[in-house]
Order: C-alpha cells, then sequence, then structure tokens
C-alpha cells in the first residue's frame, strides 16, 4: 500500500514519547500556562519596582578606564546621559580571547545600545584585558557597543566580578556568598572548555567572574544602584529567552555554544 503523508504524520505521533493530544486538550492546557505566565509576569513587574527602589550609594574613589576615546572616569562613561549599566565581561588580562559566554551574551548588545542610549541609559561593558587586546577581539565578532578597559583600576574587584590568587585560595565572596577555599588545583583547561576556549587554565579563567551594574549621575555624583551576578544574567542572555519558549527548552547535554564565528569548526 502506498503511504501517504498522513499516514506518516500519525506514525510520528505514535512513537513519540512527549504528551500528545487534541487541539481542544492543547487550548486547556495553553489557557493555564497563560494564568501562570501572567502571574508571572506581575510578580516579574513587582520585583523590577523593588529593584528600582534599593538605595543608591556614592561611588567615592575614582576609577579611570582606558576607550576608544582615550582616558575616562566612571561619569565619562554615562556620555552625557543620567544612567548606565555596565556589563562586566570576563576579558582578564592573561586571557587570549573573551569569554565565549560573555561572547554569547554580548552578540545582543549591539541592537540594544541604540535604544538605550535614547531613553536617557548609556551603556558599556568593562574588562580587565588592555585596551588593544578588547579592540582586536572586537573587530574579530563584529561589535560596536561601547568597551572599557579597567586594566589600571579596582573597577572589577570592588564590583565583585574579579579576584586575586589568594582570594581565590580563602574563598572568594560572589554572587552575594563565600565560596569554597581552594586548598588544590581546580582543573586543566582540557576539562573546562570554557576556559580551553579563552586560551586559559581553569585558576586563571574562573579569576574572572560574570556580572552587571547600573549606576546613577545626579548634581554631578555617581551613585551605584544595582548589581546582579550567576543566574541573576540569565535574563539578558537572549538565547535562553528563546529556548526557553522553544519546544524541547534549553535541551543542555554540557557545553553546546560556541563563539558565533565557530560554530562548524573542530
Amino acid at each position: 500500500m502506498k503511504t501517504t503523508s498522513k499516514h506518516l504524520a500519525k506514525e510520528k505521533v505514535k512513537k513519540t514519547k512527549h504528551t500528545t493530544g487534541t487541539r481542544e486538550q492543547w487550548l486547556v492546557a495553553r489557557l493555564k500556562l497563560l494564568k501562570a505566565e501572567k502571574d508571572l509576569t506581575i510578580r516579574s513587574d513587582k520585583v523590577a519596582r523593588q529593584r528600582q527602589g534599593l538605595p543608591w550609594v556614592q561611588v567615592e574613589k575614582e576609577y579611570r578606564f582606558d576607550t576608544k576615546k582615550g582616558s575616562a572616569s566612571l561619569a565619562d562613561l554615562f556620555q552625557g546621559r543620567s544612567q548606565l549599566i555596565v556589563y562586566h565581561f570576563m576579558f582578564g588580562p592573561d586571557y587570549k580571547a573573551g569569554c565565549p559566554s560573555c561572547s554569547a551574551i554580548a552578540d545582543g548588545f549591539n541592537g540594544i545600545v541604540v535604544h538605550l542610549e535614547n531613553h536617557d541609559v548609556a551603556f558599556s561593558a568593562v574588562s580587565r584585558a588592555p585596551l588593544p587586546m578588547l579592540l582586536k577581539f572586537e573587530q574579530r565578532m563584529g561589535w560596536t557597543f561601547p568597551w572599557a578597559s579597567s586594566a589600571r583600576n579596582d573597577f572589577n574587584g570592588d564590583f565583585g566580578v574579579s579576584f586575586t590568587e589568594q582570594q581565590q585560595r580563602d574563598g572568594a565572596e560572589y554572587n552575594y556568598q563565600r565560596e569554597r577555599a581552594i586548598r588544590k588545583g581546580i582543573g586543566k583547561a582540557s576539562e573546562n572548555p570554557v576556559a580551553a576556549m579563552t586560551g586559559t587554565d581553569v585558576a586563571t579563567y574562573t579569576r574572572e567572574r560574570p556580572g552587571m551594574s547600573t549606576f546613577v549621575l545626579k548634581d554631578g555624583v555617581v551613585y551605584h544602584a544595582y548589581s546582579a551576578y550567576a543566574r541573576g544574567l540569565d535574563g539578558l542572555w537572549g538565547m535562553y529567552q528563546w529556548l526557553d519558549r522553544a519546544p524541547q527548552g534549553r535541551n543542555e547535554k554540557g557545553l553546546w555554544w560556541r563563539f558565533h564565528d565557530a560554530y562548524g569548526k573542530a
């Protein structure tokens, strides 16, 4: 008997392990999910207001950054606006390339910066690597968003995203909690594909951490308003927002992402 596409579709339905049903059953389940999604949106709005209600803390230390336009203070990074968002990009002075995870997040920055800037919000990535290293990697990735080097200041350490070897051994404080002390080596680069992609060993790689911080410039004074780290950055990682809505979700079995120009390469 000749097999039709309709018969093939039925065979595929029979073989799937995922729950199947009628359009009516799907609609019932979807409406139930819609309520949960609306509840989450309302909760998210409430958390956003709580986030915006945090007390501002005056930034008293003077920081000097290296940028394409020359030496800049933290206030200069505002570029005449009243608010500043900083993405703490993992790119240490001993890295050969930027962190691939931070790079996957940064792939979404080009498109948003113009909108932020036209809503009184400046944006800049900040990393500890020297500016020439940042610019070389920026050119490779095709990025145009502002990127400043904090190689000559304590900005990354003060905002909890860079650590010394001693802090690492004693237990660094990251994401508002102290990590366990490292008494022995913490692995070779070959055991950590992300570290390997940056051309570093695991210890060197993990002395830098991801994060984001926001600042306000009021009457010539810079205030720190907010910082988030680790899973607190999930909402900024655009591809995950899409994957969370894909049929199989994140569906991760180990590291799968690469620099966007490295897919398909051995």
